[in-house]
């Protein structure tokens, strides 16, 4: 995920060219070094927009947003006319409300692949801003407009809000099944703007589908309630994407509270990508997405931030007409 603790793989050393060649072969890699560099630079810039950092809104461009659907649709994903018929709807445990019966943790208590669900999906950034194609998770939430995702912070804005977003539900193996949909709106806590607040790391994008006026996306895919006043320790389970994956994992433990303002679920090998997936409780019970604490957490502990009262007016400014 965008911001998760990476355990950085030792470099192999060996022996050094000598004299002027180490000198020509320093600047020739140095040179290198800036060219590139400067070029991440103009890429990020490029797809960034100050919005209004004082409140933490965003309002998208829709010129800008269809062309970054087209450009997932250039080649990255692939829409079908018929959605799969055997998607299960988020968190239906087999047709168990797990939080009372029927759950258990995972064995071994390690991320694992599961089947692509409805209400779940990737978030897509084409064009050179650095991250690979599908770069974070997001989720579908009950709202008045039907039209609302929760995803992390970090994923939407960073030195800017992003512009070239794009969210594809129930995302497997290059195949968009619900549509390729893009913001009309990013909101965040004007905490996570000014100074990247960890416990103000959510942020909630209302959504629309380039060439379908007024399909709505909460109809399409259903969507999760946000609970924003969960007891803990819970049963729950965390869901999202890796980058480099074609389809979701999953990991199901006990979450706890770390601390008064987080969320902790302790599952191993949950990479980066997964940063604004669903930690849920119950059936179709939202209590956070992946995020907060050290950018979400590492390979053996994910965070979120806890929903209370910030979160709850994030989302009540959200749904507002």
């Amino acid at each position: 995920m965008v911001g998760k603790v990476d355990e950085r793989e030792r470099q192999r050393g060996r022996a050094a060219p000598r004299g002027s060649m180490v000198v020509g072969l320093l600047c020739t890699v140095v040179l290198a070094g800036v060219g590139y560099v400067a070029w991440e630079l103009r890429g990020i810039a490029a797809t960034r927009a100050d919005g209004d950092p004082a409140q933490g809104v965003y309002q998208q461009d829709p010129e800008r947003a269809d062309k970054t659907a087209a450009s997932v649709l250039d080649g990255i994903v692939r829409e079908v006319t018929e959605p799969p018929k055997d998607d299960k709807a988020f968190g239906d445990g087999g047709g168990a409300d797990w939080r009372y019966a029927g759950w258990q943790p995972s064995d071994p208590l390690e991320a694992r692949p599961a089947p692509a669900e409805p209400a779940v999906g990737a978030l897509f950034s084409p064009g050179g801003d650095g991250d690979p194609d599908h770069h974070c998770s997001a989720v579908v939430v009950h709202s008045p407009r039907g039209d609302l995702i929760a995803t992390a912070a970090h994923c939407v804005y960073g030195g800017g809000f992003r512009t070239n977003l794009a969210f594809a539900p129930g995302y497997r193996d290059g195949v968009a099944p619900y549509g390729i949909w893009v913001p009309t709106r990013i909101d965040v806590d004007p905490r996570w703007t000014q100074d990247q607040d960890p416990d103000h790391d959510i942020a909630l994008v209302r959504l629309r589908r380039p060439g379908y006026p007024g399909q709505r996306l909460e109809d399409v895919t259903g969507g999760l309630t946000m609970d924003f006043g969960s007891e803990l320790p819970a049963p729950a389970r965390l869901m999202g994407y890796p980058n480099y994956a074609e389809q979701p994992l999953e990991c199901r433990n006990t979450a706890v509270p770390a601390g008064p303002t987080q969320v902790r679920l302790d599952c191993a090998d949950v990479p980066n990508g997964t940063s604004g997936g669903p930690v849920t409780t119950g059936r179709g019970t939202l209590i956070g997405v992946i995020g907060g604490r050290d950018g979400g957490g590492d390979e053996e502990t994910s965070y979120s931030v806890r929903f209370g009262d910030a979160v709850r007016a994030l989302y009540e400014r959200s749904t507002k007409p």
